[in-house]
């Protein structure tokens, strides 16, 4: 690994577009290790030589931080593929990008220690509705997003050339019922001027796995409190990067 002198340009282009210091980006590291209950010891230093190339890949433990951050799968953050490092991965929720069962959720098959969840990983359809004061009308609001799973916790983020605006949720799966938080950071030259909104949502999965449908919470541009129904529609179960470069595009 430490012979590597090519510098990872894609983890840094992916951290740029975050717009995520290198200090930022190995704080949300960090955090991201508490939530999934996988401390690690981020730190500005580690990103630079992640960036630099002077380390091929991450060791496992900051690879399922790396997806809980970025929300994309590892195989797309620009490392080199290192023997034995993924080997690990894969034991604990890493990416086998050509099964659509790519990610079980528990570390390893124990059915007497832990239950098996669902895989709800690959690209959904996100589909709001809300109504704008100002301009007195309801609007919807689509991106294609990357479900990436760890557990009982799902990080979802959208495809850039999906929308104007970029989305991000983080949720956790408890039975048929998804609960978490959203963040929306609007067009910079659209009606809302680039605004950043966040709020809490709640979504019921149908049993077939291929939709979920619940309702968002979240202020709106005059700090008044709104509510709206939210769905995410199954499209592909894949996380490849030809997958991901297909529904890189406006919902139709």
């Amino acid at each position: 690994m430490a012979g590597m002198t090519a510098p990872n340009t894609a983890l840094r282009a992916v951290r740029t577009g975050m717009r995520m210091s290198q200090d930022d980006f190995a704080r949300a590291l960090q955090a991201a290790g508490h939530r999934v209950g996988e401390p690690n010891d981020a730190n500005k230093r580690l990103v630079q030589r992640w960036e630099s190339g002077a380390i091929a890949a991450p060791r496992p433990v900051y690879a399922r931080a790396l997806e809980v951050v970025t929300g994309l799968p590892i195989s797309l953050l620009g490392f080199a593929a290192v023997p034995g490092e993924h080997v690990a991965q894969d034991q604990h929720g890493g990416h086998d990008l050509t099964s659509p069962m790519s990610s079980l959720a528990t570390p390893t098959p124990k059915p007497s220690s832990a239950p098996a969840h669902r895989s709800y990983e690959g690209v959904w359809l996100s589909r709001y509705q809300y109504h704008s004061s100002g301009r007195g009308d309801s609007f919807a609001g689509q991106h294609f997003v990357v479900v990436l799973q760890h557990g009982d916790r799902l990080t979802a983020r959208s495809l850039p050339g999906s929308a104007a605006s970029s989305l991000s949720l983080d949720l956790t799966v408890d039975g048929a019922v998804v609960t978490g938080t959203w963040v929306e950071q609007t067009d910079p030259t659209g009606y809302y001027r680039g605004a950043r909104y966040h709020g809490a949502i709640q979504l019921l999965a149908e049993p077939t796995g291929r939709r979920m449908a619940g309702k968002w919470v979240g202020f709106g541009k005059d700090m008044d409190v709104n509510t709206g129904p939210w769905e995410l529609v199954f499209r592909d179960a894949s996380t490849s990067k030809a997958t991901l470069d297909r529904y890189n595009t406006s919902p139709t």
